[in-house]
């Protein structure tokens, strides 16, 4: 890519997390969710809780969040909410895997495919630029983090 392209690229991925980030999708409590997480990232004070509501079969539903933080949290809180709802519990896992490893490790080094839906982890590319600032990442993954204790059961995630 040139210069121009790779700026023109930067520039959407920042339009997509301002959007995200100042009008959140699915921003709230659901009333029948059946199970949820809290979330902390001590390190900058971002707060996110996961509702979702999963089927006896295991089908992910709903999934909602509320909470607050930076503009990339809200962003990838809102972002995950999207993707996740009518998977299953294992296609999030495998997502939440695929979309870590994009915010922890360089190109050359992810794993691709692995049952996971190539179109989600497309989108989420837009947060894949927090590698390059590892105080970010936990910022981009702490929701993703609290959604995974969610499906464990677990009342709480943190980042540390």
């Amino acid at each position: 890519m040139t210069g121009a392209t790779m700026d023109d690229l930067r520039d959407l991925y920042q339009e997509v997390i301002l959007d995200h980030g100042k009008n959140p999708r699915n921003f709230r409590h659901p009333e029948d969710s059946n199970r949820e997480a809290r979330g902390d990232n001590p390190m900058c004070g971002d707060k996110v809780t996961v509702y979702l509501k999963v089927t006896p079969d295991g089908i992910v539903e709903d999934a909602a969040f509320e909470g607050r933080g930076c503009a990339i949290s809200t962003a990838s809180a809102s972002m995950m909410t999207e993707l996740v709802a009518g998977r299953t519990e294992a296609e999030v896992k495998a997502l939440f895997e695929r979309f870590h490893e994009m915010c922890t490790k360089d190109d050359h080094e992810h794993v691709h495919g692995g049952g996971v839906d190539g179109e989600a982890l497309e989108r989420l590319q837009v947060l894949a630029g927090v590698r390059q600032f590892p105080m970010r990442v936990k910022c981009a993954t702490l929701a993703w983090h609290t959604l995974d204790a969610a499906l464990a059961g677990g009342a709480k995630a943190s980042t540390e």
